[in-house]
């Protein structure tokens, strides 16, 4: 039995080379038609992404506004928000220093550019103003602090609707100090702390004065917050050639000027620089709130132009890179399945039984 069993082994290889041939060609051809699961797996996963649009694919821009110092100008920042919200570009982040540190708490609280309007209207100057001798500065500040807590209902500075910072100047050394967390009054009180006009504020071991000072319109604090654009109001004082009038009047222009060519090289940074036309409203005359929300909502407008232009050429250059990584991804890919190939799979290529790895 044995022996007949070895010399039938041969008999059977014989007969059955032929269908191992078979299968062998039908394996090759069924591996160059479709590449292993690993390497399917990704066209596969990436061809709706090539086939959507760029845009879809792409983040949403984000918009922030770097709101800039400048007393009863304030207002204007307003009017800037207003016609930001209305053409559809609410910003997402928000920086200010001294008066536009406090329109920006109310609305990184939550609040929209009508509400805000409400309470300019509404506002009493005996509100936010306690004036006492001291000789750091004529106003305490403890009453604009109550007054911006209770408007954003006790909330700190991180838990508020929207990323916002108040930058101030820090009185010991000169290091400007931006307040990203804990009590949102008593930032913006530092951040508004006019010298010789608010006393310094103290905060654990340093005091704080108005963020004008090194800060007058803090674009770098608002792209720190995560800012793809960056809109700045400029609401500051220029020197024009005439002394203003008052004492808060030349303690503002004084601020303005040394703090003029730090702030142009901030501004510069921008994106979109807003500035409503307000130089001729008093640093503390309130009487023409309403006159700097408009001039505010006219530069706005004026600017929309701008606005619509550099948000289109941000989303261009994100859909070229996106377009770019796709590419570029499909080539490794491509490469991968080249080198993953064995001999007997080209060999099968060579055959016409192989489909090949696909185009990029």
């Amino acid at each position: 039995m044995r022996p007949t069993v070895r010399t039938a082994f041969p008999a059977l290889r014989a007969l059955f080379r032929p269908l191992g041939l078979l299968g062998a060609a039908v394996a090759v051809a069924a591996c160059g038609s479709a590449p292993p699961a690993a390497t399917t797996a990704a066209p596969a996963a990436a061809a709706p992404a090539a086939a959507a649009p760029p845009s879809s694919s792409a983040p949403g821009i984000k918009v922030g506004i770097a709101l800039g110092g400048g007393a009863a100008k304030g207002f204007a920042h307003i009017g800037v928000i207003k016609m930001l919200e209305a053409n559809g570009f609410a910003p997402a982040v928000v920086s200010g220093t001294s008066a536009g540190s406090v329109v920006g708490a109310l609305y990184a609280s939550g609040m929209n550019a009508f509400e805000l309007q409400e309470k300019a209207v509404a506002l009493d100057e005996a509100k936010i103003r306690d004036l006492q001798l001291s000789s750091g500065g004529l106003v305490l500040g403890q009453k604009l602090e109550d007054y911006v807590n209770e408007q954003v209902r006790r909330q700190p500075l991180e838990r508020l609707a929207k990323p916002f910072v108040a930058v101030a100047t820090r009185l010991e050394d000169g290091e400007r100090t931006v307040f990203a967390r804990g009590n949102v009054g008593q930032a913006v009180r530092a951040s508004s702390s006019v010298p010789g006009v608010f006393q310094p504020v103290a905060i654990g071991k340093y005091h704080f004065v108005d963020g004008g000072v090194v800060s007058p319109v803090p674009v770098d604090a608002a792209r720190q917050l995560g800012a793809d654009i960056v809109v700045a109001v400029d609401i500051s004082s220029k020197a024009r050639g005439q002394a203003p009038a008052g004492m808060l009047g030349t303690l503002g222009q004084s601020i303005a000027i040394m703090g003029q060519k730090l702030g142009q090289a901030e501004l510069a940074r921008a994106d979109v620089v807003v500035r409503p036309q307000v130089l001729d409203i008093g640093a503390a005359d309130f009487t023409q709130r309403a006159s700097a929300i408009l001039e505010g909502e006219k530069a706005a407008l004026a600017a929309m132009p701008q606005i619509r232009e550099r948000i289109a050429q941000l989303q261009a250059a994100r859909d070229q890179a996106t377009r770019a990584a796709q590419q570029k991804a499909a080539e490794a890919q491509r490469l991968a399945c080249l080198e993953q190939r064995s001999r007997l799979r080209k060999l099968a290529g060579m055959a016409g039984l192989d489909g090949g790895c696909p185009a990029p």
